[in-house]
């Protein structure tokens, strides 16, 4: 997954934990896709304060998903009902089989 991609799911999924100032920084710079310098001239911050700020939410978020890896559970939910979809589509599927995948998706 691409590094940006990843780092706005981490957001979405923890940006509740950083605080404002840190949030702001975080959807700025990955969501709105801003330099660091649009991003100073936004917060009064210097550009190497942006910068800090960034490495340190960035770090934040990396470690809550290591220690509750709600982004990795998503994408395997992700991943493993999408294989079930296709199973559906070509009609190969025992439906019970399915109704169990499912359960253990919960």
């Amino acid at each position: 997954m691409d590094k940006n991609v990843n780092m706005s799911l981490l957001i979405d999924f923890y940006g509740e934990m950083l605080s404002e100032k840190q949030r702001e920084a975080m959807d700025l710079y990955y969501n709105e896709d801003l330099s660091l310098s649009e991003i100073s001239d936004i917060t009064g911050l210097t550009r190497p304060g942006v910068r800090d700020r960034l490495v340190k939410s960035e770090a934040i978020l990396k470690n809550l998903e290591e220690k509750l890896g709600l982004l990795k559970r998503f994408e395997e939910m992700k991943e493993e009902i999408s294989l079930i979809a296709k199973e559906l589509e070509m009609g190969d599927y025992d439906p019970h089989v399915i109704i169990e995948r499912l359960k253990m998706l919960s």
